[in-house]
């Protein structure tokens, strides 16, 4: 009898203890989903066996073009913490304002000039592109795509970059911006070799729906 119940005991105590750590083994627990959608944000995860670091250079680089750096820091939702291992990807048109295809990459349909980007300890990325060509059709002002993919959280997309001063970016989509990360307008200056330098900082989940 005591050894019955001894028993019991240790499959009650293995049962238990498994539940416990199906709560919160991080490959068991589903990420929340947040941003009301997020069509094509997959393509996040697409990097494959590259190893990320907190800065990348986009394939287009070294083609002609207007020369590109973009650095930041990315926070945490207080808007004041260094956020860690936050992939940033990127994408944007080349000169001609077309998301061209290259090569067998035939998870590229966002064209080839993509980037990812894992924030350090400090929260900081870097990316080195060119300034994006507007859509042929016209209309549109010349802008990068970021998605944001953190830790227990499904990808989600935040303000385009934006370029002040771009003919296209007119008082109506001003005013249509949802700040989505914070501020996406950018005010760019350029170094003594001729590169536009600029800076955007990130707040995680700001202004996104559900992420509160």
């Amino acid at each position: 009898m005591k050894t019955t119940t001894m028993i019991t005991i240790v499959l009650m105590a293995c049962l238990t203890a498994c539940a416990q750590s199906a709560q919160t083994n991080p490959e068991t627990t589903p990420e929340r989903s947040v941003g009301s959608g997020c069509e094509g944000c997959e393509a996040v995860l697409e990097y494959g066996k590259k190893q990320l670091t907190w800065t990348d250079t986009l394939p287009d680089f070294h083609e002609p073009g207007q020369k590109l750096e973009i650095s930041g820091t990315i926070y945490e939702r207080d808007g004041k913490s260094p956020a860690q291992d936050v992939i940033l990807y990127i994408y944007h048109t080349d000169q001609t304002g077309k998301y061209t295809r290259r090569g067998n990459d035939i998870g590229s349909r966002h064209g080839y000039i993509r980037g990812w980007i894992r924030t350090n300890s400090d929260g900081k990325y870097k990316f080195y592109t060119l300034k994006p060509g507007a859509y042929p059709e016209g209309g549109n002002p010349a802008h990068i795509h970021p998605i944001i993919k953190e830790p227990g959280i499904q990808e989600y997309w935040i303000d385009e970059y934006l370029f002040d001063g771009d003919p296209y970016l007119t008082a109506k989509i001003r005013r249509n911006q949802q700040g989505r990360g914070g501020p996406g307008i950018l005010v760019t200056k350029i170094d003594k070799n001729g590169m536009l330098i600029t800076r955007r900082d990130i707040i995680l989940g700001l202004n996104v729906p559900g992420y509160e």
